[in-house]
């Protein structure tokens, strides 16, 4: 069998496995990786058409466990660096890793532009809330009042939400998943994939060693049951043990209600529209936590087609070259006054 055959059938998530992963035992590094092992298996794209770059940080050593092309940069400068690939070569399917330090302190700024810009990257946010390599300080992520090495009184910043950060760098596709949830994140690791353009997959995980139980209330099956709800374009906005919960709008807002009560019923439930071009309602279902008396969403809460930067680039490069009179080095040599020398 070929390669081109091996591509469309046969390919598996130990095609994709390489070396002994080196993270703190319980680390949620360990659950997406394994995650993102079985999506690049169903996605089917071989080994060799796939780069994996990631810049520094404890789920930034993550390209060493992948067997594809792979690349670890400098700190914060993965989205820079993953850029240049897909416009050099447009074929190749990237994949950005980055932690919630890495991608959104030193590398914020490379973040939100190549959101702006709408690079066809898979942009992947390992979201635990703390900076663990360097062992234990506050990240851009990590809660008002967080008590940490760095912070021993307590942290005095707001911290940024990554879905309104996408929102606001003028994102296209936002998905959100739990680490231990191996299905949920598969699921929007593919959605990822299948959407053409910048590709943000929030993953929410616990650092075990310096902010443990960071996502206690949803980090387990029962937990999302509870207090998650899983978000699918065109479904309705339910969640509860037994779908017994639904989203209604309340005002500008969003509003929690049981079915069957005050003579509400399913017609009453909203319906998720991740295709919209208006992000209003996305947003609002990406900004609601367990705190405020709202559920986590989780799944692909934002994918909307826009054109892409690298595609774009090749288009007009291919146009411009139309134009010109010379399509080679020989030829642009040939182009303007030549003289003979005897």
């Amino acid at each position: 069998m070929d390669k081109e055959e091996k591509k469309m059938s046969e390919y598996t998530a130990q095609d994709y496995k390489k070396s002994q992963p080196r993270w703190c035992p319980g680390c949620g590094d360990h659950f997406f990786l394994a995650s993102l092992h079985k999506a690049m298996a169903e996605v089917g794209v071989a080994p060799h058409d796939i780069a994996v770059i990631s810049g520094i940080g404890c789920s930034s050593r993550l390209p060493y466990y992948v067997n594809t092309y792979a690349m670890q940069t400098v700190h914060g400068r993965a989205a820079s660096i993953a850029t240049g690939a897909k416009v050099a070569n447009p074929n190749l399917t990237v994949w950005q890793v980055s932690g919630d330090g890495d991608g959104l302190a030193i590398g914020g700024n490379h973040f939100i532009h190549a959101m702006r810009r709408n690079i066809d990257i898979n942009m992947i946010l390992l979201n635990n809330r703390i900076y663990g390599l360097t062992k234990g300080q506050y990240s851009p992520t990590s809660p008002r009042g967080f008590v940490s090495k760095s912070s021993p009184y307590g942290t005095v910043e707001d911290p940024f939400r990554p879905a309104e950060l996408c929102f606001g760098a003028r994102g296209h596709f936002f998905a959100r998943a739990v680490a231990t949830d191996a299905a949920g994140t598969v699921d929007v690791l593919k959605a990822a994939y299948n959407h053409k353009g910048a590709a943000v997959c929030e993953i929410l995980q616990n650092c075990v060693i310096f902010n443990n139980g960071a996502y206690d209330p949803i980090y387990t099956k029962d937990g999302r049951k509870q207090n998650a709800i899983y978000v699918k374009h065109g479904e309705k906005l339910v969640f509860g043990v037994d779908n017994e919960y639904g989203l209604v709008q309340e005002g500008f807002g969003l509003k929690v209600v049981k079915i069957g009560e005050n003579g509400i019923t399913l017609d009453d439930i909203l319906t998720h529209d991740a295709h919209c071009e208006d992000n209003t309602l996305q947003l609002k279902l990406a900004m609601m936590d367990n705190e405020h008396g709202f559920p986590v969403a989780l799944g692909v809460i934002r994918d909307v087609d826009a054109p892409t930067y690298d595609a774009s680039v090749a288009a007009q490069i291919e146009e411009v070259s139309a134009k010109k009179k010379y399509h080679n080095f020989m030829e642009l040599l040939e182009t303007n006054d030549t003289w003979e020398v005897i």
